[in-house]
């Protein structure tokens, strides 16, 4: 599957590439500041301490290297997208086991300088400790197996040689790593899961009301042709029952009234339809503001529809809605003010957001293509392009055209 571009994700979709970024570099930043650069500093001048030295490093730049896959693969399961794979798992726990190993032999043959193995210490559980944060059932369980497997390593350091103060001190920097893991690692998944939970919760409240609308709709045009249709069948079969008799004259006037009738449906479906795809443009105003303040974005609303027919109301609402949809889904607004103007010449509505790109709106689209031949129909308008850097603007205009009733 091709990768997005930047301006092309939505908002949680960069939030959870920031978080996977920062859980694959973090491991990388450790192994500098916590680990290589304190070994460099303080290797004892032995080929022994030199070659341990040298393969601890080896292992832990491994650890970050299987940790690259291995981390996002936790965090894919606790998102529920499918289980870390057991290669990665087995790997990085053997490469923990092995340096933790390392880590041991240095310090019963005091290969670096007194004290100074701590920081690789701390660091060493980090790379498995990240996802398995991540993949544990709960954090009690993370935690309980954490203090378990501390048990089992301070057991072999103390095989290793090593003394009742670095048993201690390793004790305390071993607790403490686990739920450092537990803070860099499931806190900003648990965040996440609760914002993607909450993008479906949006997706299903949109689907349902769209499968609300169809429903209200269904339930409408089976008012309306309901009974005319079971009328119309009623009078064809009277009709025929008649022409077989021989009496034309009634079978003719039968279906004269079939075809008032149907002509009659044909004019109340008309209604309907139109009654569905008119928009009002108060209610788009007022919800484009509510939506918008709802996803963050400052939106500002001025001018009121009063006075404006019907049709250039739902011609402009359609243009409202379509321009509250493009702020959503395009570009990382952060303001949007929506301007509505009435004059003798005419009504000009007009939407402006921050946060596009440079080449937004360039190749048109079905949307925008849509909103001009609506306002075609009450001879409107409509311009779109980007105004300035990062300013994109939509401007509608319609004649002005009087209530029905106050004529």
């Amino acid at each position: 599957m091709a990768r997005k571009r930047w301006r092309d994700r939505s908002k949680i979709e960069r939030v959870e590439w920031q978080n996977r970024v920062m859980l694959r570099t973090i491991c990388w930043f450790f192994l500098v500041s916590w680990s290589i650069w304190p070994l460099l500093g303080n290797i004892r001048h032995s080929g022994v301490a030199y070659g341990l030295s040298a393969a601890l490093m080896v292992v832990q730049v491994l650890q970050c290297a299987v940790a690259d896959r291995h981390v996002p693969s936790g965090l894919d399961q606790y998102l529920g997208r499918g289980p870390v794979p057991r290669a990665e798992q087995a790997a990085a726990l053997g490469l923990t086991a092995a340096a933790l190993a390392l880590i041991a032999a240095l310090i019963g043959t005091q290969g670096v300088e007194h004290g100074l193995i701590a920081l690789p210490l701390l660091f060493t559980p980090m790379p498995f400790g990240l996802s398995y944060a991540l993949t544990a059932p709960s954090p009690r369980r993370f935690l309980s197996q954490w203090g378990a497997g501390t048990l089992v390593v301070l057991g072999v350091f103390a095989l290793a040689g090593c003394d009742l103060v670095h048993l201690g001190v390793s004790a305390g920097i071993l607790a403490l790593t686990g739920p450092l893991c537990l803070l860099c690692s499931r806190c900003g998944a648990w965040n996440l899961a609760v914002m993607w939970e909450s993008e479906h919760s949006r997706e299903v409240e949109a689907r349902l009301a769209v499968a609300e609308e169809r429903l209200r709709f269904g339930r409408d045009l089976h008012d309306v042709m309901g009974r005319n249709l079971a009328v119309v069948a009623l009078k064809s079969e009277l009709a025929t029952q008649l022409a077989r008799r021989g009496r034309t004259e009634d079978a003719v006037a039968q279906m004269i009234e079939v075809q008032r009738i149907a002509q009659e449906s044909q004019k109340e479906v008309r209604a309907v339809v139109r009654g569905y795809r008119e928009a009002d443009l108060g209610v788009e105003l007022a919800g484009a503001q509510g939506v918008l303040s709802a996803a963050g974005i400052e939106c500002t609303v001025t001018g009121s529809p009063a006075g404006l027919s019907g049709e250039v109301q739902s011609a402009l609402g359609w243009v409202v809605r379509e321009a509250t949809t493009n702020v959503l889904r395009h570009g990382d607004a952060r303001q949007c003010s929506v301007r509505l103007e009435t004059g003798s010449e005419g009504v000009v509505l007009t939407v402006e957001n921050d946060g596009v790109a440079a080449d937004a709106g360039a190749g048109g689209g079905s949307g925008l293509a849509g909103l001009r031949e609506r306002l075609h129909e009450v001879g409107g308008e409509l311009e779109a392009g980007v105004v300035r850097a990062g300013v994109f603007r939509v401007v509608a205009s319609a004649p002005v055209r009087e209530r029905e009733s106050a004529r």
